[in-house]
């Protein structure tokens, strides 16, 4: 398990065997693979995926907000800074610990189909599958209630005090760095057809270049409209009736009524302990029970005897990943439309039960055959105070920019959420009116012993409940500290080998990061999984930790993206 008290040249030599010197930083401490060191704060902390956003969290918090506070400041400049990856256009899901009641909290800010189109409509128009783009697959955007509802039982601030840095930096633009100019770049051929979206995002033709400033006027006056009449100018007012007026001019189904009627919802995050930690996710819709699946399927392994970079533990965990995304290809719905037996999936004697199911070569790779599963886009952030509150949340438009359905004016582009839908009737993910698709997008947390622990997150698709598995196993069998487990080489299992997203019937593809050794790929081949590189799939990481011991904070961001963790 992670300690504090841990020698440190006891744990640099620890890692070392576990991971070939592939990712050299040549640091005089941490690990070789680690990027950084962890960031030791007292007061507050901050970790997003863009220093921008993460500085903005801790004005917030310096000028007397609290965690809730700087998360919801933060996640407005993110939808600024980094539309290709959110914006109140899309969903958000959120675990709180609140520090009064020392009680954590769920909410689940994710909108729902729209009322007017059903089933039979795709029918009619010969579709097996909702497209990806365009007005179809856009749902109700829930991230403005989310922000609502957690300000109004958590905040301390004024919505408009909130809102403010994103509203200043909307208004006078900020420089692009290299990763998002290169996800603009890649957004613009996609979407630049849809309406509004070249008025929008390329108002001189073209995506903005890196160290472009860029300005996104319609953002900053629908953040000015929040600001002054709160979530009725989304959901009721005029932000509402411009969203309706689009889709309805642009043959979309999204309206007004589904607006008007939209509702976040307050629920009860679910556990499974693993090795003395417990690790909380959220209920589904959304993918996160997986990521507990996973760990309680390996709990019953000794992985820290196995090593990272072992075809012993790599094949493992992949087994184990397949158990656990079959089920979630058939249980994992909209829980108002399908009985989900959530308890007996992450139970012990499940897990026992699947544990049985590994054999010493690889399986074939059982999970659902909706390619819009595998992608993502998003960003992750956490926050935390000094009184002790600590917020995990995660937002997203889904397929980074969303359906490219940009309202004229109002500065951001629709989710296309709706596509992760499957058409196949009687499923439990079965298209439905007014329902709530299956979501990606997990925020994550662990305790101890009833106690604050670790809030973290790993955005990017179906990555994401493989990416919260393995960071819990570097922290507590590999004994790596909080930067580290995020930086030490990732898993990831898909069930395609092709671009286009078609699904294998056989074992799927192992893509294993740079850092893993030809050794433990060959033997993995020799047991029959079939090896892949794979560009940009291994997720964003954003964590904090709150060490007891010293009453003080140390936060962690993923060197795959912009991110950055400070605190003060």
């Amino acid at each position: 398990m992670w300690t504090r008290t841990r020698p440190l040249l006891a744990t640099v030599a620890l890692i070392s065997t576990l991971i070939p010197s592939a990712l050299a930083f040549d640091r005089i401490t941490g690990a070789p693979f680690a990027s950084r060191s962890p960031v030791y704060a007292e007061q507050g902390m901050a970790a997003t995926s863009q220093p921008l956003a993460t500085q903005v969290a801790l004005d917030i918090l310096k000028e007397g907000g609290n965690a809730i506070d700087a998360a919801i400041a933060a996640n407005a400049v993110l939808g600024l800074v980094e539309p290709t990856g959110c914006g109140i256009g899309g969903d958000l899901f959120a675990i709180v610990w609140d520090a009064e009641s020392k009680t954590l909290h769920g909410l689940n800010a994710s909108g729902r189909s729209p009322k007017s189109l059903t089933l039979e409509e795709f029918e009619r128009r010969g579709l097996d599958a909702i497209p990806p783009y365009g007005p179809l697959p856009v749902s109700v955007p829930g991230a403005v209630d989310g922000w609502f509802e957690l300000s109004e039982k958590f905040g301390k601030l004024p919505m408009s005090r909130v809102l403010a840095p994103a509203i200043d930096y909307a208004e006078r633009g900020f420089i692009v760095s290299d990763l998002i100019a290169y996800y603009l770049d890649r957004s613009a051929p996609r979407l630049g057809q849809y309406p509004g979206f070249r008025e929008t995002f390329m108002p001189n033709g073209a995506m903005p270049a890196v160290g472009e400033r860029f300005a996104n006027p319609g953002l900053a006056y629908s953040y000015r409209l929040l600001a002054k009449e709160g979530r009725e100018a989304f959901y009721q007012g005029e932000i509402a009736r411009r969203i309706d007026q689009y889709m309805k001019e642009n043959g979309g189904f999204l309206s007004y009524d589904d607006l008007a009627s939209h509702t976040s919802e307050w629920v009860k995050p679910v556990s499974a302990d693993y090795r003395g930690v417990t690790v909380w996710e959220l209920p589904p819709p959304g993918q996160g029970i997986a990521a507990l699946q996973i760990l309680k399927i390996l709990e019953g392994y000794d992985i820290a005897a196995m090593g990272l970079d072992s075809p012993e533990y790599v094949h493992t965990f992949v087994e184990a990943k397949k158990l656990a995304f079959a089920d979630r290809a058939k249980y994992y719905a909209d829980p108002a439309f399908a009985d989900i037996p959530v308890a007996g999936l992450i139970s012990e004697a499940y897990a026992q039960a699947r544990r049985e199911e590994i054999g010493e070569r690889a399986a074939k790779s059982v999970e659902h055959g909706n390619p819009a599963l595998l992608h993502g886009d998003t960003i992750y952030l956490t926050t935390a105070d000094s009184e002790g509150n600590m917020v995990s949340l995660i937002q997203s438009n889904y397929r980074g920019m969303g359906s490219g359905m940009t309202p004229p004016g109002l500065g951001f582009v629709l989710q296309d959420r709706g596509q992760l839908f499957t058409l196949k009737p009687g499923e439990a993910n079965t298209y439905a009116p007014g329902k709530r698709p299956f979501h990606t997008i997990i925020p994550a947390f662990a305790t101890r012993e009833g106690k604050p622990w670790l809030s973290f997150g790993v955005m990017g698709g179906a990555t994401q409940p493989q990416a919260h598995a393995q960071i819990i196993i570097n922290l507590v069998d590999f004994g790596m500290n909080l930067q580290e487990a995020g930086d030490a080489p990732r898993i990831l299992h898909t069930g395609s080998s092709q671009p286009t997203g078609e699904v294998m019937t056989d074992g799927g593809v192992v893509s294993l990061e740079s850092g893993f050794s030809y050794e433990t790929k060959r033997e993995l081949m020799k047991r029959g999984h079939v090896i892949q590189e794979n560009l940009g799939g291994y997720g964003g990481y954003q964590a904090i930790i709150y060490d007891e011991d010293t009453g003080s904070y140390i936060g962690a961001s993923e060197s795959r993206k912009d991110g950055q963790a400070a605190g003060y």
